[in-house]
């Protein structure tokens, strides 16, 4: 008797936002940890992504002071009354080593074969002044 045995594939659809106004990650861990409920954290936006299906079960990335810091796992889309659209991800943020990402307006996707960014050791480099890890990033040292 053969036995099937079904491999989840790793999503390779992810989303990047801009947590506005946060100086650092723990000032994004605060915003989290004040709007978790029920183990979930609703971010809001105007526009439903045209590949939404493709997103569940990938990761929403952070991005602070011009780099990629922190994500949570993208749960599912819900309408709103208002007309706008829920981002329902996992109240659990788990940081990532930092990489560098220009800042934007909205979300934008984040396409990785192999499933998102690690999470490394800490390495410093999150402990670096943004300007300087710009320029590092710039040159292709970090």
């Amino acid at each position: 008797m053969a036995v099937c045995r079904q491999i989840a594939a790793v999503p390779n659809l992810h989303l990047t936002k801009v947590a506005f106004a946060c100086r650092d990650l723990e000032a994004l861990q605060q915003r989290i940890a004040g709007r978790v409920l029920d183990g979930e954290v609703r971010v809001v936006t105007r526009m439903r992504p045209k590949r939404a299906p493709e997103l569940i079960g990938g990761s929403l990335y952070w991005i602070v002071k011009h780099r990629l810091i922190s994500c949570q796992e993208i749960l599912r889309f819900e309408d709103r009354e208002d007309g706008r659209i829920d981002i329902v991800c996992s109240g659990e943020l788990r940081t990532v080593s930092p990489v560098a990402r220009r800042a934007h307006q909205g979300w934008r996707y984040f396409e990785s074969a192999d499933g998102g960014v690690e999470a490394g050791e800490d390495d410093g480099l999150s402990a670096l002044p943004p300007q300087l890890f710009g320029k590092l990033a710039a040159l292709a040292l970090v």
